[in-house]
């Protein structure tokens, strides 16, 4: 039997706190075992809505399945004005408190629908049981045109027996490595578990296929996805899981964090929370990496400051003019570092890759770790023994050498004294005419190349560290726009020189 109602149009932002403002909702009644009950809301919201609002949904005991469908208006507006975008997510009976107790999912601007109860849920959301109470759905106005947002909510329970709950089955946290070595990994990526349109397995497949000995789950704003790597992961490729803590005010991949850990969005800069989250990713194992901190899309640019972040992905995707800017600002970071005697900022690269064409592994970050493990992979970044390279082809070496035989690598410094002589050397593969420079806190230092046709060659170059306090690496493409250098091919992070 199938009951359906139409409730009146819900007023705009008729309860709630300021952080949490609510619209006018639906209830249910009880209903026998295998009934549908479906009802329809609409609303409008104005422009300047807050970023998240919520309709409740009263659930009562016996229901099986809640399932959610909607739509809204899509205005023309004038070139240059956003026009009308809207997210959406579910929160249980447990609230909608930040923190996100009773999350139960969220799949942003990439569905239409989606449904949950125990036994199975739509991607991007958590199978549990439907229980009684008030639930919430969220709705983020991502942009609202002048004209407002119009939108229709329709909202179907049906009753009957709860089914079981699968127990999770999370991926390993260690593949077969080669000790102490380099190892190649991507570690932003999306499935259809969030706006991406490839499964777990097709995007193992293509890590596999690019070289890849590692990769990280990074869904936008759930988690929904860690249940659903073991079978893609192996021993010949490590799958960490994380999240992309997609902001209004800039995204952080929330890398290799504890199975199951979620890490709440629902904040601006000047919320003044943010901390309170980048120590829930640390705490849970993981690092905290701003995401492609300049790019122009609409939200993305990073607003928090970088003093809880602990890597920063400086290029994401094919090398554009936003990682030339993310990559300078990086620098500058680096230059204060060493001038005001604090600590450093290591940077990674990822491909974001959410759908063909998309290259997953397009960059890579490259990184020294003592066993491809979670572990190993996460304190390797985290020292910045990495470099960033464009593809599997392409590989470096990095080093700096003192007068008497010491030695450092990337990441590390040579402890020498200031007016020793060191010399850094790079060797490069698969790199075709190329051109090499060595980057230092005085700027560019040293050009060299074009490397030949077979893509391999090795410069060296002399210094003090009362010269240069970091020496840091870049190979990039040739440019057929004079003096402004070419296209990414691979970067590293720096070799400190000189005593602490």
């Amino acid at each position: 039997m199938r009951i359906s109602c139409r409730s009146p149009a819900a007023p705009p932002l008729v309860t709630g706190a300021a952080d949490a403002p609510t619209l006018g909702g639906v209830s249910f009644a009880s209903a026998s075992a295998g009934e549908q009950e479906t009802r329809t809301v609409r609303g409008t919201l104005p422009a300047g809505s807050p970023d998240f609002v919520y309709v409740p949904v009263e659930v009562p005991a016996g229901v099986r399945e809640i399932k959610v469908s909607y739509s809204y208006d899509r205005p023309s507006v004038p070139t240059g004005t956003p026009g009308n975008a809207l997210d959406i997510g579910l929160f249980d009976q447990r609230g909608t408190d930040l923190g996100g107790h009773g999350f139960r999912g969220w799949s942003g601007g990439a569905r239409t629908e989606f449904f949950v109860r125990a036994d199975d849920a739509t991607p991007g959301y958590l199978p549990g049981p439907v229980q009684q109470g008030t639930w919430h759905i969220a709705l983020g106005p991502y942009t609202v045109a002048p004209q407002g947002l119009s939108y229709e909510l329709t909202v179907t329970l049906t009753h009957g027996p709860p089914g079981e709950t699968p127990a999770p089955s999370y991926p390993p946290e260690r593949a077969v490595g080669r000790g102490r070595a380099w190892y190649r990994g991507d570690c932003h990526l999306h499935s259809w578990h969030s706006d991406g349109r490839r499964t777990p397995a097709e995007i193992a497949a293509l890590a596999r296929a690019a070289g890849l000995d590692f990769i990280n789950s990074s869904e936008h704003n759930t988690h929904a996805a860690h249940a659903h790597w073991a079978d893609a992961a192996g021993d010949d490729l490590l799958v960490m899981l994380g999240e992309e803590v997609t902001t209004r005010n800039g995204h952080v991949v929330a890398l290799g964090t504890d199975p199951g850990t979620f890490v709440d969005w629902r904040h601006r800069a000047r919320d003044g929370v943010f901390g309170r989250f980048a120590r829930r990713i640390r705490q849970t194992g993981g690092l905290v990496v701003p995401a492609h901190p300049h790019a122009p899309c609409l939200g993305c640019a990073w607003k928090f400051g970088f003093a809880e972040a602990d890597a920063v992905e400086v290029w994401n995707g094919p090398y554009t003019p936003d990682d030339e800017m993310a990559l300078a600002h990086w620098d500058a970071l680096l230059v204060a570092s060493v001038r005001e005697g604090l600590g450093w900022l290591p940077a990674m690269g990822s491909s974001d890759a959410h759908r063909d064409p998309d290259t997953v592994g397009l960059p890579r970050t490259v990184v020294l770790a003592d066993d491809l493990t979670r572990r190993a992979v996460l304190e390797g970044i985290r020292a910045g023994r990495s470099y960033v390279a464009e593809s599997g082809r392409v590989s470096l070496s990095f080093t700096a050498t003192g007068g008497h035989g010491e030695h450092a690598g990337i990441g590390e410094r040579l402890e020498v004294a200031p007016d020793s002589p060191v010399t850094v050397r790079l060797a490069v593969a698969g790199a075709p005419r190329c051109t090499v420079r060595l980057v230092t806190d005085q700027g560019v230092l040293f050009t060299g190349g074009p490397l030949p046709v077979s893509g391999s060659g090795a410069v060296e170059w002399r210094t003090t560290p009362s010269y240069a306090a970091y020496v840091r690496a870049e190979v990039r493409h040739e440019t057929a726009l004079g003096p402004l250098p070419g296209a990414m091919a691979a970067c590293t992070n720096p070799i400190f020189l000189g005593p602490r």
